[in-house]
């Protein structure tokens, strides 16, 4: 689909092209797959049939009326993904706080998404933390290490630490490279409660029920279907401004 597609506004018309969308990029990210080294990157069209997918989701989940609607006519996986996305999206929006200068945020590429299963499968593997809660923390925190500015608070890198968690929790690595941060985020979640209470480990990571909800919904799709973990991997970064959200990466940009 074209970058600025218009997106529907009617319920019917909007479960059609959502479940459209959504096949078409399973299809996509299976045939890629297949022939995908470990230092890929999704293909274009991948990247651009996300969107279009991440465009229409968001614009759900800031319209739960319309939403409702939507999930009463989609069916099967379709249905089970819009409901866990919108309402992961619904809470996260409603924490978000806008930014008044978006040209002082940095970006950047992700690293492979291959090569992110293999940092969090060896993290699993010490921690026994499940690698589909470290993706859906890496999502949410920093969209893969998309989003590079520090938060608010000063959080810093892919899995957003702060610099005395990271002392404590770090194991002496560094806390803006990839493999480190999950190490490190694995291991502070194991510290607080993983696996016996994912609950209780991610209230301790980020003080906010909704921000646990969302985790825990993200994961469990990957659970479900680990296709997943590379849709939402080819998604991009928005973020709240006071006019609304803006998207800062991906096509066109």
């Amino acid at each position: 689909p074209a970058i600025d597609r218009p997106l529907p506004a009617r319920p019917r018309r909007a479960a059609a092209e959502l479940t459209r969308v959504a096949r078409a990029l399973d299809r996509s990210i299976d045939a890629w797959r297949g022939d995908a080294g470990r230092d890929a990157r999704p293909a274009r069209l991948i990247i651009r049939q996300a969107l279009y997918q991440q465009r229409l989701t968001r614009r759900l989940a800031r319209q739960p009326a319309l939403g409702r609607k939507v999930e009463a006519r989609v069916r099967g996986d379709v249905a089970a993904d819009l409901r866990a996305q919108t309402r992961a999206l619904g809470g996260l929006l409603s924490l978000a706080r806008p930014v008044k200068d978006i040209s002082r945020l940095r970006t950047g590429k992700a690293e492979p998404p291959r090569r992110l299963l293999s940092y969090y499968r060896a993290a699993e593997r010490r921690f026994a933390v499940r690698w589909e809660v470290l993706a859906a923390v890496n999502l949410v925190e920093s969209a893969f290490n998309k989003l590079r500015s520090r938060s608010y608070a000063g959080a810093q890198g892919p899995m957003q630490f702060l610099p005395s968690t990271w002392d404590a929790y770090g194991m002496g690595g560094n806390i803006r490279d990839p493999r480190d941060a999950i190490m490190g985020a694995a291991n502070y979640l194991a510290a607080s409660g993983a696996p016996g209470n994912y609950r209780r480990a991610l209230f301790a990571y980020n003080r906010s029920e909704v921000y646990v909800e969302a985790i825990i919904s993200y994961a469990r799709r990957m659970i479900i279907e680990p296709r997943d973990f590379f849709v939402y991997y080819s998604w991009q970064v928005y973020v709240m401004t006071r006019r609304g959200p803006v998207r800062i990466t991906g096509p066109g940009l």
